[in-house]
Protein backbone atom coordinates (compact mmCIF):
# COMPACT_ATOMS: atom_id res chain seq x y z
CA UNK A 1 0.00 0.00 0.00
CA UNK A 2 1.85 3.32 -0.69
CA UNK A 3 1.95 5.86 1.61
CA UNK A 4 -1.35 7.95 1.54
CA UNK A 5 -2.08 11.27 3.27
CA UNK A 6 -4.96 10.62 5.60
CA UNK A 7 -6.90 13.28 7.60
CA UNK A 8 -8.75 12.14 10.97
CA UNK A 9 -11.63 13.91 12.19
CA UNK A 10 -13.13 13.08 15.83
CA UNK A 11 -13.24 14.21 19.21
CA UNK A 12 -15.13 15.82 22.35
CA UNK A 13 -15.33 12.72 24.10
CA UNK A 14 -13.80 9.56 24.22
CA UNK A 15 -16.16 7.70 22.25
CA UNK A 16 -14.84 9.95 19.56
CA UNK A 17 -11.08 10.04 20.20
CA UNK A 18 -10.53 6.12 20.72
CA UNK A 19 -12.13 5.49 17.93
CA UNK A 20 -9.96 7.82 15.89
CA UNK A 21 -7.06 6.63 17.39
CA UNK A 22 -7.83 3.12 16.59
CA UNK A 23 -7.87 3.90 12.84
CA UNK A 24 -4.77 5.99 12.73
CA UNK A 25 -2.62 3.14 14.37
CA UNK A 26 -3.96 0.70 12.34
CA UNK A 27 -3.55 2.76 8.82
CA UNK A 28 0.29 3.44 10.14
CA UNK A 29 1.12 -0.05 10.87
CA UNK A 30 -0.52 -0.74 6.88
CA UNK A 31 1.42 1.57 5.70
CA UNK A 32 4.22 2.90 7.94
CA UNK A 33 5.32 5.45 5.31
CA UNK A 34 1.83 6.75 6.02
CA UNK A 35 0.88 10.45 6.99
CA UNK A 36 -1.85 10.98 9.31
CA UNK A 37 -3.32 14.75 10.75
CA UNK A 38 -6.04 15.00 12.82
CA UNK A 39 -8.09 17.87 13.17
CA UNK A 40 -10.18 18.28 16.32
CA UNK A 41 -11.84 20.90 18.84
CA UNK A 42 -9.57 23.83 20.29
CA UNK A 43 -9.89 23.14 24.28
CA UNK A 44 -11.49 19.69 23.73
CA UNK A 45 -9.97 16.28 25.20
CA UNK A 46 -8.56 15.07 21.45
CA UNK A 47 -5.96 17.97 21.41
CA UNK A 48 -4.22 16.14 24.46
CA UNK A 49 -5.41 12.61 23.87
CA UNK A 50 -4.34 12.89 20.20
CA UNK A 51 -0.58 14.07 20.54
CA UNK A 52 0.08 11.43 23.45
CA UNK A 53 -0.73 8.79 21.40
CA UNK A 54 2.25 10.02 18.97
CA UNK A 55 0.05 12.01 15.88
CA UNK A 56 -0.04 15.39 15.19
CA UNK A 57 -3.52 17.25 15.57
CA UNK A 58 -4.71 21.09 14.47
CA UNK A 59 -7.83 22.84 16.18
CA UNK A 60 -10.81 24.09 15.00
CA UNK A 61 -12.49 26.76 16.53
CA UNK A 62 -15.93 25.26 17.26
CA UNK A 63 -18.50 23.85 19.21
CA UNK A 64 -21.79 22.47 19.49
CA UNK A 65 -24.69 24.41 18.94
CA UNK A 66 -26.80 24.60 22.59
CA UNK A 67 -30.59 23.11 22.34
CA UNK A 68 -30.92 25.46 25.13
CA UNK A 69 -31.31 29.19 24.64
CA UNK A 70 -27.87 30.43 25.37
CA UNK A 71 -25.92 33.65 24.79
CA UNK A 72 -23.26 30.99 23.54
CA UNK A 73 -25.21 30.60 20.33
CA UNK A 74 -24.80 34.20 19.12
CA UNK A 75 -21.20 33.36 17.97
CA UNK A 76 -22.16 30.26 17.29
CA UNK A 77 -22.47 30.93 13.67
CA UNK A 78 -19.11 32.71 13.56
CA UNK A 79 -17.18 29.32 14.75
CA UNK A 80 -18.80 27.62 12.32
CA UNK A 81 -17.53 30.12 9.76
CA UNK A 82 -14.03 30.39 10.32
CA UNK A 83 -13.87 26.48 10.98
CA UNK A 84 -14.86 26.07 7.42
CA UNK A 85 -12.48 28.32 6.35
CA UNK A 86 -9.74 27.38 8.60
CA UNK A 87 -10.81 23.24 7.40
CA UNK A 88 -10.49 24.68 3.61
CA UNK A 89 -7.40 26.09 4.30
CA UNK A 90 -5.97 22.79 6.34
CA UNK A 91 -7.59 20.70 3.67
CA UNK A 92 -5.80 22.63 0.41
CA UNK A 93 -2.04 22.47 2.10
CA UNK A 94 -2.50 18.71 3.30
CA UNK A 95 -4.06 17.33 0.32
CA UNK A 96 -5.29 13.99 1.82
CA UNK A 97 -6.28 11.50 0.13
CA UNK A 98 -9.50 10.53 1.66
CA UNK A 99 -10.99 12.44 5.14
CA UNK A 100 -11.76 10.26 8.09
CA UNK A 101 -14.95 11.73 10.55
CA UNK A 102 -15.39 9.70 13.67
CA UNK A 103 -18.01 12.32 14.99
CA UNK A 104 -17.28 15.27 17.30
CA UNK A 105 -17.66 18.76 16.83
CA UNK A 106 -14.91 19.33 14.47
CA UNK A 107 -15.44 16.50 11.86
CA UNK A 108 -18.61 18.44 10.67
CA UNK A 109 -16.88 21.53 9.36
CA UNK A 110 -14.08 19.27 7.86
CA UNK A 111 -16.10 16.21 5.93
CA UNK A 112 -18.10 19.09 4.88
CA UNK A 113 -15.77 20.93 2.99
CA UNK A 114 -13.62 17.90 1.41
CA UNK A 115 -16.74 16.55 0.03
CA UNK A 116 -17.33 20.26 -1.71
CA UNK A 117 -13.25 19.85 -2.36
CA UNK A 118 -13.97 16.09 -4.21
CA UNK A 119 -11.95 14.37 -1.27
CA UNK A 120 -13.44 10.73 -0.64
CA UNK A 121 -14.81 10.38 2.53
CA UNK A 122 -16.04 8.06 5.37
CA UNK A 123 -17.74 8.60 8.51
CA UNK A 124 -17.71 6.14 11.16
CA UNK A 125 -21.01 6.11 13.26
CA UNK A 126 -20.62 4.67 16.64
CA UNK A 127 -24.50 4.83 17.67
CA UNK A 128 -27.49 3.06 17.25
CA UNK A 129 -28.98 6.50 16.82
CA UNK A 130 -26.78 8.54 14.93
CA UNK A 131 -26.43 12.41 15.74
CA UNK A 132 -27.66 15.32 13.43
CA UNK A 133 -24.25 15.96 12.36
CA UNK A 134 -23.50 12.87 11.01
CA UNK A 135 -26.99 12.42 9.83
CA UNK A 136 -26.44 15.57 7.53
CA UNK A 137 -22.80 14.47 6.37
CA UNK A 138 -24.60 11.32 5.32
CA UNK A 139 -26.38 12.74 2.64
CA UNK A 140 -22.60 13.59 1.06
CA UNK A 141 -20.35 11.33 2.25
CA UNK A 142 -19.19 8.28 0.22
CA UNK A 143 -19.29 5.42 2.69
CA UNK A 144 -20.33 5.20 6.28
CA UNK A 145 -19.33 2.63 8.55
CA UNK A 146 -21.66 1.85 11.10
CA UNK A 147 -22.31 -1.07 14.49
CA UNK A 148 -25.74 -1.36 14.04
CA UNK A 149 -28.16 -3.03 12.16
CA UNK A 150 -31.17 -0.80 10.97
CA UNK A 151 -29.57 2.98 10.00
CA UNK A 152 -31.46 2.26 6.29
CA UNK A 153 -33.43 4.97 8.72
CA UNK A 154 -31.12 7.57 8.74
CA UNK A 155 -28.45 6.73 6.06
CA UNK A 156 -28.70 5.60 1.93
CA UNK A 157 -28.85 1.99 1.81
CA UNK A 158 -25.82 1.58 -0.54
CA UNK A 159 -23.06 3.74 1.22
CA UNK A 160 -23.66 1.56 4.64
CA UNK A 161 -21.54 -1.36 5.59
CA UNK A 162 -21.84 -2.57 8.86
CA UNK A 163 -18.21 -2.46 10.14
CA UNK A 164 -19.27 -2.18 13.73
CA UNK A 165 -16.74 0.42 16.16
CA UNK A 166 -12.70 0.24 16.81
CA UNK A 167 -11.63 -0.91 19.99
CA UNK A 168 -8.43 -0.62 21.52
CA UNK A 169 -6.48 -4.15 20.87
CA UNK A 170 -5.66 -5.35 23.70
CA UNK A 171 -9.17 -5.70 24.94
CA UNK A 172 -9.59 -8.55 22.10
CA UNK A 173 -7.73 -11.54 24.38
CA UNK A 174 -7.97 -10.65 27.88
CA UNK A 175 -6.42 -12.99 29.98
CA UNK A 176 -7.55 -14.06 33.38
CA UNK A 177 -6.63 -12.11 36.31
CA UNK A 178 -3.93 -12.91 38.63
CA UNK A 179 -2.58 -11.67 42.18
CA UNK A 180 -0.63 -9.28 40.64
CA UNK A 181 -3.37 -7.45 38.57
CA UNK A 182 -5.32 -7.18 41.53
CA UNK A 183 -2.53 -5.63 43.59
CA UNK A 184 -1.63 -2.72 41.16
CA UNK A 185 -5.26 -1.57 42.11
CA UNK A 186 -4.01 -2.16 46.00
CA UNK A 187 -7.62 -4.60 45.90
CA UNK A 188 -8.10 -8.23 47.11
CA UNK A 189 -8.55 -11.03 44.68
CA UNK A 190 -10.61 -12.93 47.59
CA UNK A 191 -13.68 -10.52 46.98
CA UNK A 192 -16.15 -9.69 43.92
CA UNK A 193 -15.04 -6.54 41.89
CA UNK A 194 -17.52 -3.80 41.27
CA UNK A 195 -16.40 -1.50 38.35
CA UNK A 196 -17.69 1.77 38.01
CA UNK A 197 -17.19 3.41 34.77
CA UNK A 198 -18.81 7.49 33.98
CA UNK A 199 -17.15 7.77 30.83
CA UNK A 200 -13.95 10.25 30.84
CA UNK A 201 -15.34 13.26 32.72
CA UNK A 202 -17.14 11.71 35.38
CA UNK A 203 -20.93 10.85 35.63
CA UNK A 204 -22.27 12.68 38.83
CA UNK A 205 -25.58 11.17 39.11
CA UNK A 206 -23.91 7.49 39.27
CA UNK A 207 -20.79 8.96 41.52
CA UNK A 208 -23.78 10.40 44.10
CA UNK A 209 -25.35 6.94 43.57
CA UNK A 210 -22.39 4.90 44.50
CA UNK A 211 -21.96 7.40 47.63
CA UNK A 212 -25.45 6.68 48.78
CA UNK A 213 -24.92 3.12 49.00
CA UNK A 214 -21.14 2.20 49.77
CA UNK A 215 -22.10 0.59 53.25
CA UNK A 216 -24.83 -1.77 51.68
CA UNK A 217 -22.50 -2.61 48.72
CA UNK A 218 -19.36 -3.52 50.85
CA UNK A 219 -21.43 -5.61 52.92
CA UNK A 220 -21.74 -8.51 50.01
CA UNK A 221 -17.97 -9.20 50.44
CA UNK A 222 -17.36 -6.85 47.39
CA UNK A 223 -14.48 -3.81 46.69
CA UNK A 224 -15.16 -1.70 44.52
CA UNK A 225 -13.18 0.44 41.97
CA UNK A 226 -14.71 3.30 40.94
CA UNK A 227 -13.61 5.98 38.16
CA UNK A 228 -15.36 9.11 39.23
CA UNK A 229 -14.19 11.50 36.47
CA UNK A 230 -11.34 14.25 36.29
CA UNK A 231 -14.44 16.72 37.32
CA UNK A 232 -15.37 14.64 40.54
CA UNK A 233 -11.86 13.75 42.02
CA UNK A 234 -11.53 16.07 44.72
CA UNK A 235 -15.10 15.13 46.05
CA UNK A 236 -14.72 11.25 45.94
CA UNK A 237 -11.27 10.74 47.12
CA UNK A 238 -11.70 10.90 50.63
CA UNK A 239 -13.74 7.28 50.58
CA UNK A 240 -10.41 5.28 49.15
CA UNK A 241 -9.20 3.04 51.58
CA UNK A 242 -8.65 -0.97 51.21
CA UNK A 243 -11.80 -2.02 49.88
CA UNK A 244 -12.52 1.51 47.73
CA UNK A 245 -9.96 2.63 44.55
CA UNK A 246 -11.11 6.04 43.50
CA UNK A 247 -9.70 6.88 40.18
CA UNK A 248 -9.97 10.05 37.55
CA UNK A 249 -9.14 7.76 35.18
CA UNK A 250 -8.31 4.72 34.33
CA UNK A 251 -5.35 4.46 31.81
CA UNK A 252 -5.23 0.78 31.99
CA UNK A 253 -8.62 -0.43 31.16
CA UNK A 254 -7.66 -3.75 30.03
CA UNK A 255 -6.56 -4.57 33.63
CA UNK A 256 -9.19 -2.86 35.28
CA UNK A 257 -12.13 -5.42 32.87
CA UNK A 258 -9.78 -8.53 33.86
CA UNK A 259 -10.75 -8.31 37.85
CA UNK A 260 -14.30 -6.61 37.48
CA UNK A 261 -17.30 -9.40 38.25
CA UNK A 262 -20.09 -6.53 37.70
CA UNK A 263 -19.68 -3.57 35.71
CA UNK A 264 -21.73 -0.36 36.22
CA UNK A 265 -21.54 1.84 33.35
CA UNK A 266 -22.52 4.62 31.23
CA UNK A 267 -23.82 3.24 28.24
CA UNK A 268 -21.46 5.44 24.85
CA UNK A 269 -20.70 3.52 21.73
CA UNK A 270 -17.69 2.51 22.50
CA UNK A 271 -18.26 1.53 25.89
CA UNK A 272 -20.88 -0.70 24.53
CA UNK A 273 -17.82 -1.64 22.10
CA UNK A 274 -15.72 -2.89 24.32
CA UNK A 275 -17.89 -3.85 26.72
CA UNK A 276 -18.94 -6.63 24.45
CA UNK A 277 -15.53 -7.67 23.80
CA UNK A 278 -15.12 -8.08 27.60
CA UNK A 279 -17.95 -10.18 28.37
CA UNK A 280 -18.82 -9.10 31.93
CA UNK A 281 -22.05 -8.76 33.51
CA UNK A 282 -23.13 -4.85 32.95
CA UNK A 283 -25.70 -2.34 34.61
CA UNK A 284 -25.87 0.50 32.03
CA UNK A 285 -27.24 3.41 33.61
CA UNK A 286 -27.71 5.71 30.66
CA UNK A 287 -26.89 9.19 30.36
CA UNK A 288 -30.20 11.55 29.48
CA UNK A 289 -28.07 14.61 28.61
CA UNK A 290 -26.95 13.12 25.56
CA UNK A 291 -28.50 14.29 21.85
CA UNK A 292 -31.66 12.42 20.86
CA UNK A 293 -30.84 10.31 24.41
CA UNK A 294 -29.07 7.77 22.26
CA UNK A 295 -27.49 6.23 25.16
CA UNK A 296 -30.15 4.71 26.13
CA UNK A 297 -30.87 3.01 22.59
CA UNK A 298 -27.55 1.95 22.79
CA UNK A 299 -28.09 0.19 26.10
CA UNK A 300 -31.59 -1.06 25.00
CA UNK A 301 -30.39 -2.70 21.91
CA UNK A 302 -27.65 -4.59 24.35
CA UNK A 303 -30.57 -5.70 26.53
CA UNK A 304 -33.10 -6.61 23.74
CA UNK A 305 -30.47 -9.15 22.90
CA UNK A 306 -30.59 -10.47 26.55
CA UNK A 307 -26.92 -9.21 27.15
CA UNK A 308 -27.21 -6.72 29.75
CA UNK A 309 -29.18 -5.03 32.31
CA UNK A 310 -30.80 -1.39 32.24
CA UNK A 311 -31.41 1.17 34.73
CA UNK A 312 -32.69 4.76 33.93
CA UNK A 313 -31.63 8.01 36.02
CA UNK A 314 -35.67 8.71 37.13
CA UNK A 315 -35.52 5.02 38.53
CA UNK A 316 -32.61 5.08 40.81
CA UNK A 317 -34.40 4.14 43.69
CA UNK A 318 -34.78 0.75 42.12
CA UNK A 319 -30.90 0.34 41.86
CA UNK A 320 -30.07 -1.55 45.32
CA UNK A 321 -33.14 -4.64 44.65
CA UNK A 322 -31.25 -4.71 41.42
CA UNK A 323 -27.56 -4.56 42.90
CA UNK A 324 -28.19 -7.14 44.98
CA UNK A 325 -29.80 -9.52 42.60
CA UNK A 326 -26.55 -9.02 39.83
CA UNK A 327 -24.06 -9.62 42.54
CA UNK A 328 -25.38 -12.10 44.80
CA UNK A 329 -26.59 -14.55 41.18
CA UNK A 330 -23.16 -16.02 39.97
CA UNK A 331 -25.00 -17.85 37.34
CA UNK A 332 -27.15 -14.54 36.30
CA UNK A 333 -23.84 -12.80 35.82
CA UNK A 334 -22.47 -15.29 33.37
CA UNK A 335 -25.32 -15.67 31.59
CA UNK A 336 -24.94 -11.63 30.87
CA UNK A 337 -21.43 -12.30 30.00
CA UNK A 338 -21.55 -14.72 27.79
CA UNK A 339 -24.40 -13.06 26.00
CA UNK A 340 -23.31 -9.62 25.37
CA UNK A 341 -20.19 -11.71 24.36
CA UNK A 342 -21.85 -12.91 21.56
CA UNK A 343 -22.36 -8.91 20.13
CA UNK A 344 -19.03 -8.61 19.90
CA UNK A 345 -16.92 -6.96 16.53
CA UNK A 346 -13.35 -7.40 16.95
CA UNK A 347 -12.35 -6.90 13.87
CA UNK A 348 -14.30 -3.68 13.33
CA UNK A 349 -11.20 -1.69 12.69
CA UNK A 350 -10.45 -3.88 10.08
CA UNK A 351 -13.14 -3.90 8.20
CA UNK A 352 -13.25 -0.35 8.03
CA UNK A 353 -9.35 -0.32 7.02
CA UNK A 354 -10.52 -2.55 3.95
CA UNK A 355 -13.66 0.34 3.29
CA UNK A 356 -10.95 3.06 3.68
CA UNK A 357 -8.63 1.56 0.88
CA UNK A 358 -11.56 0.45 -1.56
CA UNK A 359 -12.29 4.44 -1.46
CA UNK A 360 -8.89 4.63 -2.68
CA UNK A 361 -8.83 2.52 -5.58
Amino acid sequence: MKPYKYIISGGGTGGHIFPAIAIGKALHELSPGAQLLYVGAKGRMEMEKIPEAGFLIKGLWITGFSRKLSLKNLIFPFKLITSLWTSFWILKKFKPHIVIGTGGFASGPLLYMATHLGIPTLIQEQNAYPGITNRILGQKVNRICVSHNGLERYFSKHKLVITGNPIRTELIALSPPTDSTYQSFGLSQHKKTVLILGGSLGAKRINQLIEKHLKVILSYNTQILWQCGKLYESEYERYQNQNIKVVAFLDDMPKAYRIADLIISRSGAIAISELCIVGKAVLFIPSPNVAEDHQTKNAQWVVSQKGAEILAESQLQHFMPLFQSLITDDKRRETLGRHIKKLAKPKATDAIINEVQSLLK
